[in-house]
């Protein structure tokens, strides 16, 4: 799952980053208004934490933003401040939850794995897809009780299909979810068709069924 982390404490910036990429998460930083507002417009995201107070604007105002462009996304506000009208403005904007700093790291990891539950499926702790069952809390995935044996980026890959079963997906969204905005920098997508087709190997092998459908000159389709 890829999060945008927007805040100016730099400290508190990478601690989060640091924190959450070794939770599996693929994290994006921006630490001003302005580079806040054009990520979050070029590039699609599970969740923003986004801090209220930013060099050059209101992180209410990327609430807002998000809420317009990209209303799929989950929003958790962090602020130093305490006042209660930030707090209602944010929510009555369409953030989902309001975190005071300073807060423990684990407060935030669990608030963000609940937020994505609720967003991406239904709350769901076991996600169910066909003979797949994943826990997104545990970052596992099996077959039957059986474990499969997924590198991180084959985890995040299934998890993406899975949260956009039945829809097709192309290379480009895919490496940008992986890659975060790192993709830009790839020469080709050939990264992208090697994890597909080792992710579509282990599938076959523990399923004996093959739920990623190709959609030539489109993209893929998970069909489970």
């Amino acid at each position: 799952m890829k999060v945008l982390v927007v805040e100016d404490e730099h400290v508190l910036k990478e601690s989060i980053i640091t924190y959450l990429r070794q939770e599996g998460y693929t994290c994006e930083h921006a630490d001003n208004f302005r580079d806040a507002s054009l990520k979050a417009s070029d590039y699609t995201y599970a969740c923003v934490i986004v801090d209220i107070t930013l060099p050059g604007g209101s992180g209410l105002e990327i609430v807002r933003q998000l809420k317009e462009n990209a209303p799929d996304t989950g929003i958790i506000i962090i602020s130093a401040k305490n006042a209660l009208n930030d707090k209602i403005t944010g929510l009555e904007l369409g953030a989902d939850d309001y975190l005071t700093k300073p807060f423990h790291l684990s407060e935030l990891n669990a608030r963000l794995k609940s937020l994505i539950r609720r967003r991406s499926f239904s709350g769901q702790k076991t996600v169910q897809a066909g003979a797949i069952t994943v826990l997104p809390d545990a970052a596992e995935a099996s077959v039957d009780g059986e474990r499969l044996n997924l590198t991180k980026k084959e985890y995040d890959l299934l998890l993406y299909f899975i949260s956009n079963r039945k829809r097709v997906v192309t290379k480009d969204s895919i490496a940008e979810h992986l890659w975060g905005d790192h993709a830009d920098t790839l020469d080709t997508l050939d990264f992208v068709y090697t994890h597909i087709k080792n992710l579509r190997r282990k599938l076959l092998t523990a399923c004996g069924e093959d739920y990623i459908q190709t959609v030539y000159g489109l993209g893929y389709k998970f069909n489970c």
